[in-house]
């Protein structure tokens, strides 16, 4: 049942164990239960995924997952909370594309565009489309889910992804 608050997705991924946590899932599950601690609603959430780290590289496969929440936070707060969830596992933002920790991403907002003006949040997700690693998930809990600027349904989008290396676990 959607609220006036749904509609907001994030997508979850790690390849490294954390100090505190452990393994990769372990530390995604800690992710969560922070969400939780700050007053963050999670309303559906998907099953866990490994893929391969996209570009390939010699990097451990990536855990990844997506969640609905329900918050009273504005997009530009749900960033800053998901960066310190990041830091407080020992994220560190050195290089694109680097083997992570933790790495929570904004992907959908309900349907807010936004371009990232001041260091906000760019909505949709700039790269969403391009990634199995997210779509797959997104389209176990949202399946009527539709990319918000170019309109396209997730199994359209899913059909035109990057081809990779994928499993539901």
């Amino acid at each position: 049942m959607a609220t006036e608050r749904s509609g907001i997705f994030v997508a979850l991924g790690a390849n490294l164990p954390s100090v505190e946590h452990g393994a990769p899932r372990a530390t995604l599950e800690a992710a969560l239960q922070f969400l939780t601690r700050e007053g963050v609603r999670i309303l559906k959430r998907s099953s866990w995924w490994q893929a391969a780290a996209q570009p390939v590289s010699d990097q451990p496969d990536f855990i990844n997952g997506v969640v609905e929440l329900d918050t009273a936070l504005g997009a530009d707060q749900l960033l800053a909370l998901l960066h310190r969830i990041e830091a407080s596992v020992g994220r560190v933002r050195q290089a694109r594309w680097e083997a992570r920790v933790l790495d929570l991403d904004l992907i959908d907002y309900r349907g807010l565009e936004l371009r990232g003006e001041g260091g906000g949040p760019i909505l949709p997700h700039p790269r969403m489309q391009e990634r199995l690693f997210v779509l797959l998930p997104l389209q176990e809990i949202a399946p009527d889910w539709r990319h918000p600027v170019s309109g396209a349904g997730i199994e359209a989008l899913i059909a035109q992804a990057n081809h990779m290396k994928i499993n539901r676990l």
